[in-house]
């Protein structure tokens, strides 16, 4: 059975989650921001980071898969949701749970580039570069972690854990 191991509190996750979102309002007051959730794991951060943020934003989601039902991403990118909103010529913000090969991250980029929007960045609530294998850019990390596979606030594996508030290694 496998092992929980604490990583980040309910407390600490909500003081990254405001620190993240006051750089992010401050970086884009005044302009026209659309944030794109990734689906699913991202849901609640993002949830959390739209009600810190004291900008006007919009906000849309993607959903690509990678992992099927392992924990290590399958390189095979399969986009299931596709955004909604018109981006071309807006401010985007890519919002992720986690970054760890940057495969994901690097076609979701691309595929969203295609819309001619302003700029694309990218916010994530993890950053973890152990298994780094594209060079992709994090513009805001609320946290760097080196290794281990994250479940819990939205996080999961193979659908388990989502709904844990606090983050946490799975240790097999």
């Amino acid at each position: 059975m496998p092992e929980l191991i604490p990583v980040l509190k309910r407390e600490e996750i909500e003081e990254l989650t405001a620190s993240v979102a006051r750089k992010i309002s401050s970086d884009y007051k005044g302009r026209h921001l659309v944030l794109v959730g990734v689906l699913k794991g991202a849901f609640i951060f993002l949830a959390d980071l739209v009600r810190h943020l004291t900008i006007p934003v919009k906000v849309d989601f993607v959903r690509a898969a990678s992992y099927g039902s392992g924990s290590i991403s399958s390189g095979d990118i399969e986009l299931t949701k596709e955004i909604d909103i018109d981006i071309e010529g807006q401010d985007v913000l890519v919002v992720e749970d986690i970054v760890d090969s940057g495969l994901t991250l690097t076609y979701l980029i691309d595929y969203l580039k295609k819309f001619n929007p302003e700029t694309v960045r990218v916010c994530t609530l993890l950053d973890k570069y152990e298994r780094r294998q594209s060079r992709v850019k994090v513009d805001y990390a609320c946290r760097t972690i080196e290794k281990g596979f994250m479940v819990g606030y939205g996080m999961d594996y193979d659908e388990a854990y989502r709904e844990l508030p606090e983050i946490y290694h799975l240790k097999f």
